[in-house]
């Protein structure tokens, strides 16, 4: 089966009686065009998308018929969680991940990050409250930020070179 587009996400849309059956993905296959998997029934399923943004979210909805419907589940992965008490903190603990080029997430007031050992021990001996757990990371933080903005509108840059002044 070859998808080529979303078709919906489970949180809007009426199952009408259908069975769902699940693909999984981790969490770093969400944003690839192209990728072949085989759901938990083992329907082999071939994701092509072409023209769309290839970002896919946890219960979307790639394929129907009258039966069945194909949803995306994101599975939990090893990750750390991190905790900060105030925005030096934040601040602090946002460049340090940026200078590692990993992506960071923000789920329930905290910010996850995929556990590797090395980054793991420098956020903890930086004084950083750093946890592992098991997680699914659902919701990545855009952390491209450009310096540049027009007169109307501040860049999330400038945004935070004013809270710390």
């Amino acid at each position: 089966m070859i998808i080529k587009e979303k078709l919906g996400n489970l949180s809007l849309y009426d199952l009408k009686g259908r069975h769902i059956d699940w693909l999984e993905l981790e969490w770093f296959e969400t944003r690839k065009r192209i990728l072949r998997k085989k759901s938990r029934a083992g329907q082999e399923i071939a994701l092509k998308f072409l023209t769309e943004s290839a970002e896919i979210l946890q219960d979307d909805i790639l394929f129907q018929n009258e039966f069945v419907v194909v949803a995306v589940e994101i599975m939990p992965c090893d990750c750390m969680v991190i905790k900060t008490g105030n925005m030096f903190e934040t601040a602090s603990l946002c460049y340090e991940i940026g200078n590692k080029h990993a992506p960071l997430f923000w789920d329930e007031g905290d910010f996850l990050v995929p556990y590797e050992a090395p980054l793991f021990r420098q956020l903890t001996a930086q004084g950083y409250q750093v946890s592992r757990a098991q997680r699914k990371l659902l919701h990545p933080l855009k952390t491209t930020v450009s310096p540049h903005a027009d007169q109307e509108n501040t860049s999330l840059f400038s945004k935070i070179m004013q809270l710390t002044t």
